[in-house]
């Protein structure tokens, strides 16, 4: 799943691709790269961000996910967690929503999943990152808002759940449910990984953003080896040629 934020203020490539020619561009080379989807965001959620109305964000994602639609036979996922969002997004070709908020934080959202026949990636997070136990407590809130998408209608085999990596955990937590990342089998559903040049990462190597892809690397193969499956990453062909490697070594 190859990252492409729309915006001005994303943490890592912010300002980069929210034009019409940077972003086409972007989107070549992802599918040059060997991208199996692209995940379009028009709202930074990176810590801090500053939230945008639902129309802006709309305005940001529609031209892209129109434009790979039209003349790309790719699946397209849409980054938001409104309804409102989604909605237009889904109408306008995006195959797939992924919701930080993992359904809880508009209560629309698993409706309009269910309603589009769409399938839809579920993050961890919550407001108050207090833990009992930790990492059953990630396992337990996403089987709990997996539950939220199949009332609403939602297939299972249409929903993936993510750790939420960098999301409502500390630095400790983070490496902790990556090294458990396996504990997230017992629900049922794929794993989506999304570590890619992310805090976790800098603050272990002591890197900027874009120093972060060795690391990042290192993230995406012990994820496979923990049972992920799909891999939200900047960089498409490193990533996917170490995933290859792993493969054919698992597959030897």
């Amino acid at each position: 799943m190859a990252i492409l934020n729309v915006t001005p203020d994303s943490f890592s490539d912010g300002g980069k691709w929210n034009n019409t020619e940077s972003a086409r561009r972007k989107i070549e080379e992802y599918i040059r790269d060997g991208a199996d989807m692209i995940d379009v965001g028009g709202e930074s959620t990176r810590p801090g961000y500053k939230r945008i109305s639902d129309q802006e964000e709309i305005e940001r994602v529609l031209p892209v996910i129109s434009y790979i639609k039209a003349n790309y036979d790719i699946p397209v996922s849409v980054d938001t967690y409104k309804s409102a969002v989604a909605s237009a997004a889904l109408k306008a070709g995006a195959d797939l929503v992924n919701d930080i908020w993992g359904l809880r934080y508009d209560r629309s959202m698993a409706g309009v999943i269910a309603e589009n026949q769409a399938a839809c990636c579920i993050s961890h997070n919550r407001i108050e990152p207090v833990y009992r136990d930790f990492p059953a407590d990630v396992l337990t809130d996403l089987t709990e808002s997996a539950k939220l998408a199949t009332d609403a209608g939602v297939s299972r085999d249409r929903i993936m759940i993510d750790p939420g990596i960098g999301f409502a955990k500390s630095y400790e937590e983070n490496l902790t449910l990556l090294r458990r990342l396996d504990i997230l089998k017992e629900a049922g559903y794929p794993i989506l990984l999304g570590t890619s040049r992310k805090s976790v990462i800098g603050l272990t190597l002591d890197l900027p953003c874009d120093q972060r892809l060795p690391g990042t690397i290192a993230t995406t193969v012990m994820g496979f080896l923990s049972g992920a499956s799909f891999f939200r990453v900047h960089d498409v062909a490193a990533n996917k040629q170490a995933l290859r490697m792993a493969m054919a070594i698992m597959e030897a």
